[in-house]
């Protein structure tokens, strides 16, 4: 009996993808498990596996976006005779559709329809955002499949409610020849509505510099004894010294929900890694089980693979915190950009040494900044100054965090 290929919900939120090529030709004998197409979300591209055995029959969509549940191939037995459904399927847990990327500008207006209850066919996204900015979706010009709006609609319309200011007509520049129009990936539109959410939310930031001695002193004495594998490097041992700390402050380890505030168990921590493309973060999970050196064997892992585009959804799924570092850079300071639904995020700058005062003496110190930036809606303060406090008292002396 044929079984048809529908495309997985490969991540929490997840409501499309986009085909970037078969692996697989019409005719193939395919094995349960094998690589059968690569397949690009908003974070990663990697490939998708046969969930059974057969003949590649049909391939429904050769490339391009397509809604999760929708059919786009299916394996059977050789001769035998297939069709496609037409309509996605409702992936469970979380039966949604997700709309297609808006094509280029129609030579016509399309025509908008509505169901047969009269509701305007819209995607999920397309209506959260006309509820935030306050559009009626009737006054919206849908360019999706039979006249669906879709997010890009609703973002190129309008709020009949705010008056818009009449614009000055701008002075055209001069093109040159030499300028390169660079159009954004999936990845980096993501990036662009990810950070726009998070500076709508409101945030303070809360900042401490920490004396390095021990620290460093232990880092070396982890690279000394874990010769084999990665080496221990100071962002693992604040991963570990985080974890500590998240630990006795469950406030910061949480996601905001709208109307409510998850307090997890276990410090998944999310380490901002920059890639060709743009930022991943992928996440260390149970960081607090973990010991420094199986914290730095997962961390050259997930970078490695970042770096090499080989990053799978799951290695993203389940963070409850960030950390952003840029001292390899020699910024000694920076704030750090929310990362929803996480509650905080914290930005690491570059170790400096600096002339201190100790018992009274001026000594030459090295020292750590740190930034954390906190979502109001969800921590106050005194909570995530009680954080930063304890992420300092173990890094000063990071034997009370093992």
């Amino acid at each position: 009996m044929a079984t048809e290929v529908r495309l997985p919900r490969l991540g929490q939120g997840m409501e499309s993808g986009t085909i970037v090529k078969w692996l697989k030709s019409e005719g193939d004998q395919v094995e349960k498990g094998e690589p059968l197409y690569e397949l690009d979300t908003d974070k990663v591209t990697q490939e998708v596996e046969a969930d059974a055995s057969g003949v590649l029959l049909k391939i429904a969509v050769p490339e391009g976006e397509v809604e999760v549940g929708r059919t786009i191939g299916v394996i059977g037995e050789q001769g035998e005779t297939v069709e496609v459904s037409a309509e996605p399927a409702a992936p469970a847990p979380e039966p949604q559709r997700a709309e297609r990327a808006a094509p280029p500008e129609p030579a016509a207006t399309p025509i908008r329809e509505s169901s047969g209850n009269g509701r305007i066919k819209a995607s999920p996204l397309a209506r959260r955002i006309a509820r935030e900015r306050g559009i009626e979706l009737s006054a919206v010009a849908g360019t999706g499949p039979e006249g669906r709006v879709v997010a890009e609609d609703v973002e190129r319309a309008t709020a009949p409610s705010v008056p818009q200011p009449a614009a000055p007509t701008p002075t055209p520049l001069p093109v040159s020849q030499d300028v390169e129009v660079v159009q954004l990936n999936s990845m980096r539109k993501t990036i662009a509505r990810r950070l726009t959410e998070a500076w709508e939310a409101p945030v303070f930031q809360l900042g401490i510099t920490v004396d390095m001695v021990r620290a460093l002193q232990v880092r070396q004495r982890l690279v000394e004894i874990h010769g084999d594998g990665a080496k221990p490097t100071i962002s693992d041992l604040l991963t570990k010294v985080c974890a500590a700390a998240l630990m006795r402050n469950r406030a910061v380890n949480a996601l905001y929900k709208g109307d409510a505030v998850e307090l997890w168990p276990t410090a998944n921590i999310g380490i901002a890694v920059a890639v060709p493309n743009g930022l991943v973060v992928p996440v260390i999970q149970s960081c607090e089980r973990k010991t420094i050196a199986e914290i730095a064997a997962v961390r050259a892992d997930l970078v490695e693979r970042a770096r090499g585009g080989s990053l799978r959804q799951g290695d993203l799924d389940g963070g409850t915190f960030t950390i952003s570092n840029l001292g390899m850079f020699g910024i000694e300071r920076f704030i750090a950009v929310l990362n929803p639904p996480q509650t905080a995020i914290l930005a690491v700058g570059s170790t400096e040494e600096k002339p201190v005062v100790v018992d009274g003496e001026v000594v030459v110190r090295p020292r750590l900044e740190l930034t954390l930036t906190c979502d109001h809606r969800a921590i106050d303060g005194a909570t995530g100054a009680r954080f930063l406090g304890d992420v300092k008292t173990f890094i000063e002396e990071p034997g009370l965090a093992l």
